[in-house]
């Protein structure tokens, strides 16, 4: 007998199930995850959940078929829920069903505050501090480069990169073109403009490790599986493109295989993997204990030139499709069947304690 676990997607990914419009969620992956591991994946959306049954879609003899279930033991969530009416709904759904990665946007500021409570883990954190003109001014006056971004948004949007130039200018990059040259005051009276009222964070840009004469960060996707507990699935490269400030895919970066790049570097391929995977794991153990119902997330790090690994942020909604472009097609299907594998684990521990 297959055991049901829940998929809840965004209201227009799964309007896009029966044409197979579903963006960059391949559900063809949970499907074939669900087959192997003797599960049945319930795709559904938190407009289609009632107080004790939901509708969705289950995959079987090779078609989407459109049913009404029980509300499922245990629940992936891969939805985001920032309206208050959908924040509700999620409460709701959350009393009947165990929701794992419930809450999926994080701000990068308190993520940060989170993490630099423990004191094992600085070592891995560029400094952070909230925005305001005051502390921009004293930053600039400690680092010749600096990062000033939204703490709530993503794909890279909105961040800009101030650095210090020989003439003792500062250059300010906003979206792709040319940096501006700036005077401190010019630089400040602009980046003050673009912030207004919204709340941003500014961080020590690290002098990160080049491709061909581009940075690289690397997305590292870290999730619970079978055992309940982290494991890193898969560790990507995403290489600045031309003119860019930022690695994002969405934002013209490129991906590049780990191999390719440390060998670049000539970094030991073995043991900088290890050094990644020990730092990703010790940073979700810290921060699992203090935001609970977390599973599955993308984190990206940066490598400096000497090696030295550094957090730049938690994706708590891992976008998996770097995986894919970069051909790595047994690590982009690991990252969906990771978070079954652990939703199985889930019923099997509500079995022993019910039994």
């Amino acid at each position: 007998m297959s055991h049901t676990v829940g998929v809840l997607l965004d209201r227009k990914t799964f309007m896009g199930i029966p044409k197979g419009k579903t963006g960059s969620e391949k559900l063809s992956l949970y499907n074939q995850a669900a087959k192997q591991h003797k599960l049945t994946a319930f795709y559904t959306s938190l407009h289609q959940i009632g107080s004790t049954s939901a509708q969705g879609y289950i995959y079987a003899k090779n078609r989407y078929k459109f049913v009404r279930r029980s509300i499922p033991k245990v629940t992936h969530n891969r939805a985001i829920t920032l309206s208050p009416f959908l924040k509700r709904k999620l409460k709701q759904f959350s009393e009947s069903s165990y929701v794992f990665n419930r809450q999926n946007r994080y701000d990068k500021y308190y993520i940060y505050k989170l993490l630099h409570q423990n004191v094992h883990l600085r070592d891995y954190l560029p400094v952070s501090l909230k925005y305001s003109e005051k502390d921009l001014k004293s930053a600039m006056a400690a680092y010749p480069s600096l990062f000033i971004k939204p703490t709530n948004d993503s794909v890279g949007n909105g961040i800009m990169k101030l650095s210090k130039h020989l003439s003792g200018k500062w250059l300010l990059f906003l979206r792709k073109g040319r940096p501006m040259l700036l005077s401190a005051k010019g630089a400040i009276s602009v980046i003050q403009r673009v912030v207004g009222k919204r709340t941003y964070m500014i961080q020590e840009a690290i002098a990160l490790a080049t491709y061909k004469g581009r940075s690289y960060d690397l997305r590292v996707s870290v999730q619970r599986g079978i055992t309940g507990r982290w494991q890193v699935t898969g560790v990507v490269g995403k290489v600045a493109g031309a003119g860019r400030h930022v690695t994002n895919v969405a934002k013209g970066g490129k991906v590049r295989r780990t191999e390719v790049l440390f060998k670049n570097n000539r970094f030991d391929f073995e043991r900088m993997m290890e050094a990644i995977r020990s730092a990703s794991i010790s940073i979700m153990n810290d921060l699992s204990e203090k935001l609970p119902h977390l599973a599955d997330v993308g984190l990206d790090i940066g490598i400096d030139h000497r090696g030295h690994i550094k957090l730049i942020e938690v994706n708590g909604r891992d976008q998996r499709y770097s995986f894919k472009k970069a051909k790595m097609s047994s690590t982009f299907y690991r990252t969906y069947e990771t978070p079954l594998l652990y939703a199985k684990y889930l019923l099997q521990q509500s079995k022993t304690s019910n039994s």
